[in-house]
């Protein structure tokens, strides 16, 4: 039987409609998967001589910070690990005993990447760990215990995939224990740190995760088996309809209507939903250059790297996927009197707008002085001038649709990979630096600046010069997309 599921799964990739954008996606993912293993097992074994070099005890270390490393897996793991519900689905319309396609389900995840790679950190570190003379039964009972854990959080993120809000309280509390214990005014770890520490030194602890993971499967067995139909578990909610008129978006004219519906299509569904996460997410990723915590970002060019990534996260996370967000009625829409210019305009408006917002919000970073929220500025309105039409000109190359009811990740499909809108989106972050860098390099740094955000300025002169253009492509590829969006991928 479990042949015959792969069998089914492998026919199911080279048939389907989007093969050649599955391929490009799968390579891609295969180089990341390649480089974040390289980099795993380079830090299980570089950690234990980089903290005993500075006068730490390398395992005491590693447990202490624990916590912080499960917790981070389990949010990793719900924007992008896709759950078995999508694998389920079209099983049940064949003749397959249901215990079985359970089974498969959720043995499919437990080989997932998402599981597998932390093996390459865990057990390198393990055998430096042999090495230098630790225990090897006190170490083999460790290294058993944290699989476990990892394995227990493979099964919690199944029963999370329909609790965004949980992710979001869980994620914020873990930022704030973190800066609490960074500051000095609370530390997490006192309290986790004898649990991870004793899995070494008390042998039959390990039986412990291993219970949780044990009663996890069973849990997750019955939920899936009870929840097996068509039209019960598997099938979409119901809830009390509700209208929404957003009547103070009529001052936008023809385009208010397109506004309304994207809007609309943000709230109601959890794929969308999770592109305003990711959002927020983007605003603190500027503490990784502007704190100096990490020397290699402590320059003036990956600054304006991480001014461009603060306020891009809307851009990014929902502009690259236009048109694919509207694939499910597309083919009907150009059947319609609709205006390619009202249409594209609205979604510049809400790209920008979002930006905006988030450049606004941006303005924390003055805290580590005027030039690092000069970068958020003039990254902003880099976005806003120029990102902004590149993101809608790489959409007229994506004919990947968008199933807003399917559980897929933030990041989890191939909506946005082909060869031409790769190509297209290289500018969004090249074009910024390379225009820091002329200035920088003959007037100074304030002259850099103010040369990306003339780049942007320009982006907003230039606007309708460049929106005709972007129309004809989007009508000379219309019926290309339309036939993509009109096949199952």
């Amino acid at each position: 039987m479990l042949k015959h599921f792969i069998t089914l799964q492998w026919k199911g990739f080279f048939r389907s409609a989007s093969l050649k954008a599955n391929l490009i996606f799968k390579i891609f993912t295969a180089l990341g998967a390649l480089y974040l293993i390289a980099m795993f097992t380079f830090a299980g074994i570089g950690l234990f001589y980089g903290l005993q070099k500075n006068g730490y005890e390398p395992l005491q270390t590693l447990n202490r910070f624990m916590t912080y490393y499960l917790v981070g897996d389990l949010v990793f793991r719900y924007f992008f690990q896709k759950m078995p519900i999508i694998n389920i689905k079209p099983l049940l319309l064949l003749p397959f005993d249901k215990k079985k396609i359970v089974n498969y389900a959720l043995g499919k995840t437990a080989v997932s990447y998402f599981n597998l790679v932390h093996a390459f950190f865990f057990i390198p570190f393990t055998v430096v760990l042999l090495i230098n003379g630790y225990d090897p039964l006190g170490v083999t009972c460790w290294l058993l215990g944290m699989i476990f854990l990892l394995y227990v959080n493979n099964f919690i993120n199944i029963f999370l995939n329909d609790t965004l809000s949980l992710v979001v309280i869980v994620a914020a509390l873990v930022a704030l224990l973190g800066g609490a214990q960074y500051y000095g005014y609370f530390n997490i770890t006192d309290y986790t740190l004898p649990f991870f520490q004793q899995l070494y030194s008390v042998y039959w602890l390990f039986l412990l995760p291993l219970a949780v993971l044990i009663a996890m499967i069973v849990i997750s067995h019955r939920y899936f088996s009870a929840r097996l139909y068509m039209d019960a578990g598997l099938a979409a909610k119901a809830t009390t309809a509700s209208t929404e008129n957003l009547d103070w978006l009529n001052r936008f004219g023809r385009i208010s209507t397109f506004l309304k519906n994207d809007i609309k299509l943000i709230k109601r569904n959890k794929r969308s939903k999770t592109t305003v996460i990711m959002s927020v997410v983007f605003l603190f990723y500027g503490l990784l250059f502007f704190t100096g915590g990490i020397e290699s970002y402590n320059n003036p060019f990956m600054k304006i790297f991480a001014g461009i990534f603060v306020s891009s996260g809307f851009l990014f996370s929902f502009g690259q996927f236009v048109p694919s967000w509207d694939s499910s009625y597309y083919p009907l829409m150009m059947t319609q009197n609709i205006s390619y210019k009202e249409y594209l305009t609205s979604k510049w408006y809400l790209v920008v707008i979002a930006t905006a917002i988030s450049t606004i919000l941006g303005a924390a970073y003055l805290y580590f002085g005027w030039q690092a929220y000069a970068a958020v500025v003039v990254g902003g309105i880099f976005n806003m001038g120029v990102n902004a039409h590149v993101v809608l000109l790489g959409g007229a190359f994506n004919k990947s649709p968008i199933d807003l009811t399917s559980g897929k990740k933030a990041f989890g499909d191939s909506s946005a990979f082909n060869i031409k809108s790769i190509l297209i989106s290289v500018p969004k972050l090249l074009l910024p630096i390379i225009l820091y860098a002329i200035g920088h390099y003959t007037l100074g740094p304030i002259f850099g600046y103010a040369l990306v955000a003339l780049a942007g300025f320009a982006g907003f002169a230039f606007r309708d010069w460049m929106f005709k253009k972007i129309e004809a492509i989007y009508k000379a590829e219309k019926y290309k997309t339309i036939a993509a969006y009109k096949q199952s991928s």
